[in-house]
């Protein structure tokens, strides 16, 4: 007998060889009906996985959040595969893996699929799903599983790049349809939940141009009709709030074939542009650090020394002056470094914290750009701090309370943080990541931070903290990065005088909030939906003159306003008002003030405030210093008090 620990402590007893199934049975009957797959001492598997001995089990149901959609869409790619062979008995195909929201398979097949054809796939999926076929799991050596694939190039491929000793395939379906594939799955075709398919694309086997063009069928699913319909609401919504629609309605910034991959902001968008940097300088005055400027393009040994010519020149522009290489930088921080080096340092005036917007550049390929999301050419807002061994805790933890006052001005309250350590591709001993990722676990646990662990996706010069904001459509972004770095201040052999006044090696620690600039005005755009709270509006105030007579009374408003600092216009043209307060609300101004003969009488004004359809009486310099109070708290609230 096998002792079963669940997830709430309970522990019941099982015969040796009994499946996941027939614990979530044992448990009760609504529970075996709900069940999708289980965790045995914390790995994902099948139902029909069996227990050898004592070990702790989760029941994984619709309700198990993330794990049981990615197990449910992962069982729907196969759906979805089936139904595509059935209809195109020649298609052959690749692979077929998750993504965020959904799942996705490469098919070779010389026969356009289109989104016209989506009809006819999802119909086929449904009669799949209706029949409730059970997912059969086939367990290979690798010799066994080359000869079952034998004939078929993806396949085989596929079979040669898996690890491990054991090869699984999959199996359902009237057809015997069967895939390669590690699983789990959910047990049967009829569990996959609400499902549409969504696009198609063309992809390169292993992204390689020389090879065919295949055809990317996306799709998603849902543990609910409910909940896909809630996705496609967001989708809808998200497409209506398009950063890139929104800076041309709003005239912000604009894309030019003369610079792809490079944005060219308008007025209005440096207005804004200037208004985050504002508040940015402001903040990390006050937390202590003193702001540097270093070159573009620096020379290419210095990129050598750094170790990114290793690591990152896929990703580097390179140019040449008077017969000596250059690389545009893509990274800061070996600026930050020379900076530091320039001068001897004492262990007295540690921590030393250069902060800086930096404009770097990096290749992307041209199909990735997207608008201000992902550009060529972005400032980062970074800093790098250098510090005492014994510093490392208690600077991480400022840098954690730098992020989230900054997050939360912008309006993002959610977020999670990632703790990512060594890569494969990396530079430093062993015992150095392992001190650094030590340290970034010790700061995490000090502040009571629950985070995710992600093995291996460190940078190659050291672990870091990465915090991922959700926006007002669910969507994750990842925003802020803390790295920490043995490694580069060795490179570069930057000292400081110890207290025992021998010289030694400062710790360095890489940080960026909001990343890349260009990005991030790209998501406050969407999340906001143009309508940017009053601190941030390229306009905070429009004045509307009612007719010819109350012209004056509304450029008075505007010299009044202008003169405390606050963004302001009037529309005094033909225009009737209603016209008038059309187009304001079209532009998301954040207050606009209608004046007529009334109001210029009693020096005051009507308020119109976004989001309300109330209007507003009051007298003109009790709304000066209100507006006034909004800006210098950069509050998201727009009622007037």
């Amino acid at each position: 007998m096998a002792n079963v620990k669940l997830p709430d402590g309970n522990v019941i007893e099982v015969a040796d060889g009994s499946s996941v199934y027939d614990v979530a049975a044992s448990i009760g009957a609504g529970l075996a009906k709900a069940a999708l797959a289980g965790k045995i001492n914390g790995e994902l598997v099948d139902l029909s996985a069996t227990i050898n001995g004592d070990v702790d089990i989760e029941i994984i149901t619709s309700r198990s959040g993330d794990e049981a959609l990615e197990i449910m869409r992962h069982s729907g790619a196969h759906v979805m595969a089936q139904a595509i062979c059935d209809i195109w008995p020649d298609a052959n195909l690749v692979y077929g893996p998750t993504v965020r929201d959904g799942f996705y398979y490469d098919i070779d097949l010389d026969v356009a699929i289109t989104p016209e054809d989506f009809g006819k796939i999802e119909a086929k999926m449904k009669e799949i799903v209706k029949e409730d076929y059970a997912f059969d799991k086939i367990e290979l050596n690798r010799a066994e599983a080359l000869e079952r694939v034998k004939g078929d190039k993806y396949k085989t491929d596929n079979v040669e790049r898996a690890d491990g000793d054991v090869i699984t395939f999959y199996k359902h379906g009237y057809s015997g349809f069967e895939d390669l594939c590690r699983g789990p799955h959910v047990p049967s075709t009829g569990k996959i939940g609400s499902f549409k398919l969504m696009s198609v694309a063309g992809a390169y086997w292993h992204g390689d141009a020389s090879e065919k063009m295949l055809q990317r069928v996306y799709g998603t699913t849902w543990a609910n009709k409910k909940d896909l319909a809630g996705y496609l609401n967001r989708l809808a919504e998200a497409k209506k709030r398009d950063h890139r629609l929104l800076g041309k309605k709003l005239d912000l910034f604009s894309f030019h074939d003369e610079g792809p991959g490079f944005a060219f902001l308008h007025p209005k968008g440096m207005i804004l542009w200037n208004a985050i940097i504002d508040y940015w300088r402001e903040v990390h005055t006050r937390f202590g650090y003193s702001e540097i400027k270093t070159p573009i393009m620096l020379n290419e040994s210095l990129w050598h020394k750094s170790g990114h010519w290793d690591n990152y020149k896929e990703n580097m522009y390179f140019t040449s002056v008077d017969d000596v290489n250059y690389a545009v930088k893509p990274m800061n921080c070996p600026g930050g470094l020379l900076v530091y080096k320039s001068r001897p340092h004492s262990y007295k005036e540690f921590p030393v914290k250069m902060a800086e917007l930096g404009l770097v550049h990096r290749y992307e390929a041209s199909g990735q750009m997207h608008g201000l999301i992902r550009v060529r050419q972005f400032t980062q807002d970074d800093a790098h701090i250098f510090c005492l061994p014994e510093q490392i805790q208690d600077e991480i933890v400022k840098v954690i309370d730098l992020v989230f006052e900054i997050y939360k001005t912008f309006g993002f309250d959610d977020f999670h943080i990632e703790l990512s350590t060594k890569p494969d591709k990396h530079i430093g001993s062993d015992e150095i990541w392992e001190t650094a990722t030590n340290a970034l676990i010790g700061a995490l646990e000090t502040k009571g931070i629950k985070y995710q662990l992600n093995e291996g996706d460190g940078a190659f010069y050291g672990p870091k903290i990465d915090f991922h904001i959700e926006d007002c459509l669910q969507r994750s972004w990842q925003l802020g990065t803390i790295q920490l770095d043995f490694s580069m201040p060795q490179r570069f052999e930057l000292t400081y005088n110890a207290d025992d006044n021998t010289e030694k090696t400062p710790v360095m620690i890489h940080r960026a909030i909001l990343g890349s600039l260009e990005r991030f005005l790209g998501i406050l755009l969407e999340h906001f939906a143009g309508a940017m709270p009053c601190w941030l509006a390229p306009e905070q105030v429009r004045v509307l003159a009612i007719s010819d007579k109350t012209v004056d009374y509304a450029n008075d408003i505007v010299e009044k306003l202008k003169a405390v600092g606050i963004r302001c216009s009037s529309d005094v043209g033909s225009d009737k008002i209603g016209a008038k307060i059309a187009k304001g609300h079209s532009e998301h101004l954040p207050y606009m003030l209608v004046v007529g003969p009334r109001e210029a009488e009693n020096n005051a004004v009507n308020i119109r405030v976004r989001g309300s359809k109330q209007t507003v009486d009051m007298g003109v310099d009790a709304f000066v210093e209100a507006v006034k109070e909004k800006i210098a708290d950069r509050t998201l609230e727009m009622e007037l008090h």
